[in-house]
């Protein structure tokens, strides 16, 4: 069937607007039975008429209530009602997976994917259906009903609020393992000079545990405060049963980490970094369980570290 061929498409292009994989698999279903109870025979471009559908529904839970952040303190999101920081649901893979369906889901970045969610509903679907899956304008025109020139803009202010979140991310992957190994090394020994010289100095770390898991109630700013944070929390996990095996987690290099207190309490998280010009520019911790239902636990024989 047509809309077979286009799922992992459609998939991806939900997942990029709305942050969220359960989210994303509603309005493809949704997207499937419009497109099961329309005339076929007039749809000229079934992958067209599919990813335009799938956008409108996307478009309808941006502006839904339920959904509406507000920044927080350090330009960071918050849910009304969500205790502390809102980070989306990330996608995480094996480093050892060959490319498969997920794949498709790693077209943003989860940096990105964080400042994705500082636009209003118009702009995101504009900067996602024309800056990552190159829809035409006069296409977003005409789902978003406004002129060509209106749904350029929105576009471009867009790419200006992602300019200016200050989240730089443009490191390849031979970058992002030399990095890490540096950050992961520095904070191992809780050198927290040579955090400093892996840190960029403006560096934020945020995490989101949803109320369920421990969590800061807001980002931790600049170079020596993440660079404190992260020495205290490695030497924290010397004293746990740890194990962080590398992954991608959105397709850039990561860490899923599971450690166990000594009263048998146990964590997972996912680790996720943005780095540039050498250097890590934010630290983004996913410790909600609800988002980290599909993420596998770290493989003790790929393991990076383990106490």
């Amino acid at each position: 069937m047509d809309f077979e061929t286009h799922r992992d498409h459609l998939m991806a292009v939900a997942y990029q607007m709305l942050g969220n994989r359960a989210d994303a698999e509603d309005a493809v279903q949704e997207a499937w039975l419009r497109y099961a109870g329309a005339d076929r025979s007039a749809i000229e471009d079934p992958r067209a008429w599919l990813t335009t559908v799938t956008a409108r529904i996307c478009l309808d839970v941006l502006r839904s209530a339920r959904v509406r952040r507000e920044l927080s303190a350090g330009d960071w999101l918050e849910r009304a009602g969500y205790p502390g920081p809102w980070l989306p649901e990330p996608v995480v893979r094996s480093l050892s997976d060959p490319a498969d369906r997920v794949a498709t889901l790693d077209r943003v970045s989860y940096a990105l994917l964080c400042v994705l969610e500082r636009l209003g509903p118009e702009q995101r679907v504009a900067f996602v259906l024309h800056d990552v899956f190159a829809v035409p304008f006069a296409d977003i025109a005409r789902l978003l009903d406004v002129t060509p020139a209106a749904a350029r803009q929105l576009a471009s202010r867009a790419r200006r609020t992602v300019a200016d979140a200050g989240l730089a991310h443009t490191s390849d992957r031979a970058e992002q393992e030399r990095v890490l190994r540096a950050f992961i090394a520095a904070a191992e020994e809780g050198d927290i000079d040579a955090l400093l010289a892996v840190l960029a100095p403006d560096v934020v770390a945020v995490g989101d545990g949803g109320g369920a898991a421990p969590a800061g109630k807001g980002p931790i700013l600049g170079a020596l405060q993440v660079a404190r944070f992260m020495a205290g929390l490695f030497r924290q996990a010397r004293r746990m049963t740890t194990v962080a095996e590398p992954v991608l987690v959105n397709g850039d290099l990561g860490l899923v980490i599971d450690a166990a207190y000594p009263d048998g309490r146990a964590l997972r998280f996912v680790m996720a970094f943005a780095v540039a010009d050498g250097r890590v520019s934010a630290v983004l911790d996913q410790l909600n369980p609800a988002k980290l239902g599909r993420v596998p636990p770290p493989d003790p024989a790929r393991a990076l570290l383990a106490y």
